[in-house]
């Protein structure tokens, strides 16, 4: 009984760090994989509820300015300059640098936070899962400071 619960507990817990990381990847693939794409900075003109727009100046001399949009959470004031990376075929940006590498992974720290009271009290691995909560945290914070 005590492998058939560990085996359903460590499926649910895979399944959790999947989905995080799948979710992550959407986002953080811009910003690790930067190689290659339009890097610059955005300044912030205006926000809405879910978007802000603004003006990007890009540090390659081949690209061109124009306007593009960046997520809300990540954006800050009116008239404050972001280091971006633009996705490749559309006009959005993603924050580059330690604050917006750290955002893009997000899901990834939330999915470990929700797996560390499953490993601790299902699979009975207080260790491990007091490791899971704090690097699920570290992510969290590191977010919150870097932002």
């Amino acid at each position: 009984m005590t492998f058939a619960r560990n085996a359903v507990v460590a499926l649910v817990v895979l399944l959790l760090l999947v989905a995080g990381a799948w979710s992550s990847w959407g986002t953080a693939q811009h910003v690790l994989l930067s190689q290659g794409r339009e890097r610059g900075t955005l300044t912030v003109t205006g926000c809405n509820d879910e978007t802000c727009s603004g003006r990007y100046v890009p540090d390659d001399k081949g690209s061109s300015g124009r306007a593009l949009t960046i997520a809300h959470s990540v954006a800050a004031d009116k008239g404050e300059t972001l280091p971006v990376v633009v996705k490749p075929g559309t006009d959005e940006a993603v924050r580059a640098g330690w604050g917006g590498g750290v955002h893009a992974w997000l899901p990834l720290g939330g999915a470990l936070l929700l797996a560390a009271p499953l490993i601790g009290g299902g699979m009975r691995l207080v260790r491990t899962a007091w490791s899971f909560a704090g690097a699920g945290a570290a992510v969290l914070l590191g977010a919150f400071f870097l932002l």
